[in-house]
Order: structure tokens, then C-alpha cells, then sequence
């Protein structure tokens, strides 16, 4: 099977898992795992921040910096098509008690002129703007990825108004393969990020949280009522070291890829707008009578597997377990789909 139905399929390497059974581990709950210990301290120093908490995942990574950098009836700011709003089961409201402002742009990217014009006014009949979220690379608009230039306008802004800002980094080292900029010039625009290590690292489970001290004091506190305190959870904090070691560059493989799938399906009729290819995610739309459902079980008889993402839309996403050979098998299959004529049901 192709999987392309997203970089979270991922499976570790030999290599990673001899890294993870080697791993000396501790109670993290008491700050006695010295393995989760040292990937904390590893993504903190490579962002320039102060420290990190390791989480189960980026969706808890995301909610944690949500109740911290916030208090009930406030607001955050961000993207319609921001994993927050999207894919986190409006976990703002339910773990926050905070509303959302959300801005509409083509691909995911805001600029500071729309930040700026979404901050409310101080009336006691609305929330209070408190936090603005990006989320770099952004999923649902195709891997689009933030200049340095535009997160440092957000900035500015943020600290005109006094408001937070934090990055969802799901895809950071992709963003960052793409823009030339190092870890540390985007530290030093945001005061906090979530760094996802399972999806095109190639770990199997985990996520870090990153900022100063005290935010991170506070981040320890809610991690533990959401359930995500572990114990010898240095094991999987193994894989991350690893994947932060040996997966970073590797990343610009997944571009290429998601590159030459992009070109393949432009030549073909049943496709339509393509979404921007910056990273390793293509997004595009079937033209009818073409469906997802119908395209899907298509690809999936001819062991190619990817994801609907809206009425007529299907994304692809390339990562560490599809080589270059399987994406000219991915192309092959795409070129023989046939969509079904219009009075076949």
C-alpha cells in the first residue's frame, strides 16, 4: 500500500527503535526521566527558548498554551482553517472557556493587517483579545508556509496590543526547509510553539511544548489535569531525539515528492486547483462527475491510499515511508482513473 493519506502514518526506523529500546528512563511525573528530560531541554535550546514539556500529542500541546496564555471569556485569534478550529473538538471552549475570532484567507497565512483588524475593542460586551495562533505549515491550505518577515509584522502587533502569540508548529522543519530560516529566528517571534515529532519526523507518538520558564511551570500544571503526566515515557521521547538527529533534512525528499505528484495530477482533466505545493502536502479538487468516494475506492483497489477533504476535494501528503518509486506508482494509478459517467450512480 502507498500511503498517502497523511504523514502521521509514519512507522519508526530500525534505527529509531533500537534508540528508543536503549533509552534510559525515569518517573516524568517526578522529573526523573532523564531521556524526556533531554529532548525537552534539546527543542527548547534549538528554538531559543527557556524550556519544554513533552506531550502526548499536538492537539494537548496546542490546548495547554490555549489555557495558559488565556483566561474564561477571552479570545484567540487565528485562521479559519487553523487546526485549532478545525480538528480539535473545540477544545478552546471546553478547556478554556474562551471564544474564537476567525479570519478568512485563501491558503491559511494571515498577515498583520488582519490581525490587527480582528483585535476587539475594550467593551465589556465582548471577549477580550488575548492570543493570536499560527499555524506553520497550514494543513487545510496546503502547506503553506509564513516568511519571517510576515510572523515578525504579527509580532509587533501582538505586542502593540498586548496580546500573545503562538505558533502551531505541527510542520515547523518543513516551513523551515522551505523558508532558509533557522529554528531560532522563529523562537524569537512567538512566545510559545508546539512541535509535532509523529508526523514528517517519523516518531511514533509525541508532541513538545516550548516557552520561558514560568509558562512552562504552568504548562507542567495543566498537562497533569488533562491526563498527559507520564512515567516512563522515555522511551518515546527516544524517537524524538532520534528523529530531531537524523530526519530534519531529510524532509526536502517529502517536498520533491509532493512536487512531482502535483505535476502529474495538473496534466490530468478530472483535476482542478491545485493548492499552492510549498512542502509535502497536495491538496486539489476533482472536477465532476468525479467524486472523492468514487476516486478513493479507485486508488484504494490499486493500493494507493489518501483522504477526502471536502465535497469534491482529496489531499495527498508524502513523508519518510513512501520512496520515489512509489510516487511513480502513485502517478501511474492516478492516470488510469476513469470518473464515472454522469448517469452511473
Amino acid at each position: 500500500m502507498i500511503n498517502l493519506l497523511s504523514d502521521t502514518v509514519t512507522k519508526p526506523t530500525p534505527d529509531m527503535l533500537q534508540s528508543m529500546m536503549a533509552a534510559n528512563v525515569g518517573d516524568d511525573v517526578f522529573r526523573e526521566d532523564p531521556t524526556i528530560n533531554a529532548l525537552e531541554e534539546k527543542c527548547a535550546a534549538l528554538f531559543g527558548k527557556e524550556a519544554g514539556l513533552f506531550c502526548p500529542s499536538g492537539t494537548m500541546t496546542n490546548q495547554i498554551a490555549l489555557k495558559v496564555h488565556t483566561r474564561p471569556l477571552d479570545e484567540v485569534i487565528c485562521d479559519e482553517m487553523s487546526h485549532i478550529f478545525q480538528y480539535e473538538v473545540g477544545g478552546y471552549a471546553f478547556n478554556s472557556g474562551i471564544g474564537i475570532n476567525l479570519i478568512r484567507t485563501p491558503y491559511g497565512i494571515l498577515d498583520a493587517g488582519q490581525v490587527e483588524a480582528a483585535v476587539r475593542p475594550r467593551f465589556d460586551w465582548l471577549p477580550k483579545s488575548t492570543l493570536v495562533v499560527i499555524e506553520n505549515t497550514c494543513n487545510r491550505g496546503g502547506g503553506g508556509v509564513y516568511t519571517l518577515d510576515a510572523i515578525r509584522q504579527i509580532q509587533e502587533v501582538c505586542r502593540k496590543n498586548k496580546l500573545a502569540l503562538h505558533l502551531d508548529g505541527a510542520r515547523i522543519f518543513n516551513a523551515l526547509h522551505v523558508s532558509g530560516d533557522t529554528p531560532r529566528d522563529i523562537g524569537g517571534t512567538v512566545d510559545s510553539i508546539s512541535i509535532c515529532l509523529s508526523k514528517g519526523l517519523g516518531a511514533p507518538v509525541g508532541s513538545v511544548l516550548i516557552g520561558d520558564q514560568d509558562f512552562i511551570a504552568e504548562a507542567r500544571r495543566v498537562r497533569k489535569v488533562m491526563g498527559g503526566g507520564m512515567r516512563q515515557a522515555g522511551y518515546l521521547a527516544a524517537a524524538g531525539i532520534y528523529a530531531l538527529d537524523h530526519h530534519v533534512e531529510r524532509l526536502k525528499e517529502d517536498h520533491t515528492h509532493a512536487r512531482q505528484l502535483a505535476a502529474a495530477l495538473d496534466a490530468l482533466p478530472f483535476v482542478s486547483n491545485i493548492r499552492p505545493v510549498q512542502t509535502n502536502i497536495v491538496i486539489f479538487d476533482l472536477l465532476p462527475p468525479a467524486t472523492p468516494a468514487h476516486f478513493l475506492e479507485f486508488l484504494e483497489h490499486n493500493q494507493v491510499k489518501a483522504s477526502a477533504f471536502g465535497p469534491q476535494t482529496i489531499r495527498l501528503v508524502t513523508h519518510l515511508d513512501v520512496d520515489s518509486e512509489m510516487i511513480g506508482k502513485a502517478i501511474e494509478v492516478f492516470g488510469r482513473y476513469s470518473p464515472p459517467s454522469k448517469s452511473q450512480p
